[in-house]
């Protein structure tokens, strides 16, 4: 059973950094393109950042380039978003999700992915 568990989430100041975790169980991350998505209020789930399969192909939406990584680590099945100098736009809930299929591509497409955590709120102060 495939299952994502998001943690690191909280209320922090304009500046500050987070990172975010994103617990796999059921299959390895190393095999998945896994992405991050964040959803604010009254706005539709946007993209934020995904990782392919071994790590060394990246991908971020642009208001995140420079600001946000992701990492992955394969011995503990966990997939993370380090976000450093967060603004107050980025307030939002974030999710983990993972490609529905093997497909050997990344996608910014939330389609694309069929299977999503609860979700960890973000919340930033300015």
């Amino acid at each position: 059973q495939v299952q994502l568990i998001e943690s690191g989430g909280g209320s922090v100041q304009a500046g500050d950094s987070l990172r975010l975790s994103c617990a796999a169980s059921g299959f390895s991350v190393s095999d998945y393109v896994m992405g991050w998505f964040r959803q604010a209020p009254g706005k539709e789930r946007e993209f934020v950042a995904a990782i392919m399969w071994g790590g060394q192909i990246t991908d971020y939406a642009d208001s995140e380039k420079g600001r946000f990584t992701i990492s992955r680590e394969s011995a503990k099945n966990t997939v993370y978003l380090q976000m450093n100098s967060l603004k107050f736009e980025d307030t939002a809930i974030y999710y983990c999700a993972r490609r529905s299929s093997r497909d050997r591509i990344i996608t910014r497409n939330p389609l694309g992915y069929g299977y999503w955590g609860q979700g960890t709120q973000v919340t930033v102060s300015s």
